[in-house]
């Protein structure tokens, strides 16, 4: 084998996406809030510590006319997060920076307000059991936080007294007596979500609006006491008055499953209404109309072995008062599932993005009230994925983040009436990398469309084919239509690869009906459409065909997996936070409830993968976090043991194999700490070159080999 020079770090990278460092030196945008009077956008950005080590957040202020530059308007070690502006201006967040009032005090998340006028952010209300979000009113002196309290707490002073105990006492122990017990990478409880009113403190009248007054104590009054553990995983809007939150609650049912209800909690007096609760269906807050009486509804049918879920739009009158729902569809006929972001100021449509093939544009939806027929319109016509979206008071501007396959969330502006976007000033230039992103498509053998995106390196050519990587996203329900930092295709077209971002069956973005070829049978047409995408791009003259390898995490390591079990075209295949035993993982998946609805045991087995072991005969690289509650390390374990015993690549009989295992004890379903992350992709791009390229690299030092 030849040997690759290893990396320099010293010398000056042709792109940030040629040296590691570089590119995890890149910031990263995320958040977007606009002030009341349309005058102020605030975003967050995350840069890596002195050390390498992590990220940490600052908020920037945006001019959203675009002709001042992007400002930092904090900074701390610790970061901020979660910027909203209150009616007033003032711009309230969350940090877990110490109190400089109070140096003392063990520093946690708690509540920040900078002043609308200027100055230095103040805390404003801290707890020992911290402070995870804020909301506040559109048009009233409003402000309510998220924040968990130990069950059996009768008040504050009760619930740090519980704390603190536990701390002093080092009880880790938590008693359950509900599912679920653990979600993605954290152990649930003993803590429980609450939502709270941010109001004047002692002395001044109970039940008073929240005050921005930058002088008066402020204190949480408890809106939801006896939520238990319905309020996790709850989405909220808060009405432009202030005056009512909607939000989802669970809904435990027989033999621990669940769903979500539709609750008004009345903020003046505490009393909560259901207002939405019907077998087999989820229900979800959207928007608050302006005029607060029309309430956004997302609902989500329960999914069946045999049925995919679906997701609508409603439009709910809130303005008849206690007892009256009336539920109106929106768009139904449309066949893309909405996220609803912002309502037009006069109320005569929303904006919505939604997955459309290869992008998530920015749609508008006329409301029955304000035309003779619903009528939905493209806003944006790029091929960008917008989150974030925001209104301007006049109703004539949007703001949003904006992203794609070449270029990372940035923020802009975004005219109503026709469409155009322009980028805003922006707090970092867009990184620059080398090659060239394409669009390209295959015919499945039912006939059905199976689209791609395709990162070419540059110089791929007749002349010069590039070895190419087929990467499999996740979800399943996903696509690749937006920049990722965790996959990140320019990574290896830096290394000369070509990478193939395929969205086969189950993926969004393509109607109902893509979604539901792939239902309960991962591995038919999901794998098929994997495979006659991949022939496409083989076909192309500057793709190798002889020198391809397959990736993919959490299902697209399932799929990486099974097709590992199924054809040996690949030189190498890495499997990341990967389904393996699918008998095993459902019922130890954080999210069992979800899991065991979508197929029966005769389906899992049919599509597990691991019972192909036998016919494994490509190299595999296995990554997989031990604080992955969402698919268990036992499956990275189990693959990892029955790769060595069963595949035809097991071990010698000197216990010598081509497969490799990349563990992380302190990581989970995602990689996030920058240090590790910078080993994930050395790791395998070493993989890769050896069993790709027939190239040896060095590994990184840290490892200790």
């Amino acid at each position: 084998m030849a040997t690759l020079k290893p990396e320099t770090p010293e010398e000056q990278p042709l792109t940030p996406f040629h040296n590691l460092d570089h590119y995890l030196s890149i910031p990263r945008v995320s958040g977007l809030s606009l002030s009341p009077d349309g005058t102020r956008l605030v975003t967050a950005v995350g840069t890596l510590n002195s050390k390498g080590t992590a990220f940490a957040s600052a908020l920037w202020e945006i001019d959203p006319a675009g002709r001042q530059q992007a400002r930092r308007i904090t900074r701390s070690a610790k970061g901020e997060a979660g910027a909203c502006f209150a009616a007033n201006g003032d711009v309230y967040f969350t940090s877990a920076r110490p109190d400089p009032e109070n140096p003392e005090d063990e520093p946690v998340s708690a509540l920040w307000r900078l002043p609308a006028g200027g100055g230095e952010a103040r805390i404003v209300l801290s707890r020992p059991g911290g402070v995870s979000a804020v909301k506040t009113a559109r048009n009233a002196a409003a402000a309510f936080v998220t924040a968990d309290v130990l069950a059996g707490s009768a008040d504050e002073e009760d619930d740090a007294a519980r704390r603190k105990a536990r701390k002093d006492n080092k009880v880790s122990a938590i008693l359950h007596s509900e599912y679920p017990v653990r979600y993605w990478d954290e152990d649930l409880g003993p803590g429980q979500p609450r939502i709270f009113a941010v109001e004047p403190g002692a002395g001044d009248a109970p039940g008073k609006p929240a005050t921005v007054d930058a002088t008066a104590p402020l204190a949480l009054r408890n809106l939801t006491p006896d939520a238990g553990a319905r309020l996790r995983e709850a989405e909220t809007a808060v009405s432009p008055d202030g005056r009512t939150i909607y939000t989802s609650y669970t809904k435990p049912l027989a033999r621990a499953d669940s769903r979500f209800v539709l609750v008004a909690v009345d903020v003046a007096s505490g009393t909560q209404e259901v207002l939405l609760d019907q077998e087999g269906m989820s229900f979800f807050p959207g928007p608050v109309s302006p005029d607060g009486s029309t309430l956004v509804v997302v609902s989500e049918s329960d999914s069946t072995p045999h049925q995919a879920p679906e997701i609508k739009l409603h439009l709910l009158d809130v303005s008849a008062g206690r007892g009256v729902v009336a539920l109106q569809p929106l768009a139904h006929d449309w066949d893309r599932w909405a996220k609803p972001a912002a309502w037009l100021p006069d109320g005569s449509a929303l904006l919505v993005t939604a997955d459309d093939d290869g992008a998530s544009p920015v749609f508008r939806i006329s409301v029955p009230s304000a035309a003779a027929e619903v009528g939905i319109t493209r806003v944006t016509q790029d091929a960008a994925a917008y989150t974030d979206v925001v209104v301007s008071p006049e109703g004539r501007t949007a703001y949003a983040l904006r992203s794609s396959y070449e270029f990372p969330p940035e923020a802009v502006r975004i005219d109503l009436a026709t469409g155009e976007t322009t980028r805003l000033p922006a707090p970092a230039e867009r990184p620059v990398a080398s090659g060239r992103l394409e669009r390209i498509a295959a015919t499945a053998a039912d006939g059905s469309r199976v689209p791609a995106y395709l990162a070419l390196p540059e110089g791929a050519s007749a002349a010069s084919p590039a070895p190419m990587l087929l990467w499999i996203h996740g979800g399943p329900l996903g696509s690749w239509n937006a920049w990722t930092w965790r996959w990140n295709p320019w990574l290896l077209t830096a290394k000369g690869y070509a990478v193939l971002l395929p969205d086969p069956a189950l993926s969004t973005g393509y109607g109902q009906a893509y979604i539901q070829r792939g239902w309960g049978a991962w591995g038919k047409a999901p794998f098929t459409d994997l495979m006659a995408v991949t022939d496409a791009a083989e076909e192309r003259v500057d793709i190798d065909g002889t020198r391809t390898a397959a990736m993919g995490g959490s299902f697209g390591g399932y799929m990486a997996n099974w097709v590992a079990g199924q054809t040996d075209r690949f030189k190498a295949i890495v499997t990341h936070a990967s389904l393996w035993a699918l008998d095993q993982f459902g019922p130890t998946t954080d999210s069992s409830q979800y899991w065991l609805k979508e197929m029966t045991e005769e389906m899992a087995r049919e599509n597990s993968p691991h019972l192909h072991v036998e016919k494994i005969s490509t190299p595999m690289l296995v990554i997989h976090g031990d604080k992955d509650y969402r698919v268990p390390i036992g499956e990275g374990l189990r693959l990892w043991y029955e790769l060595l015993s069963k595949s035809q690549l097991a071990a010698d009989r000197d216990g010598q194999t081509p497969h490799r295992f990349l563990y992380f004890p302190d990581e989970n379903h995602w990689v996030l700490q920058p240090n590790h992350s910078k080993i994930w992709y050395q790791v395998v791009e070493s993989f890769l070159a050896r069993n790709v390229l027939d190239q040896e690299t060095e590994l990184p030092g840290e490892l200790g080999l």
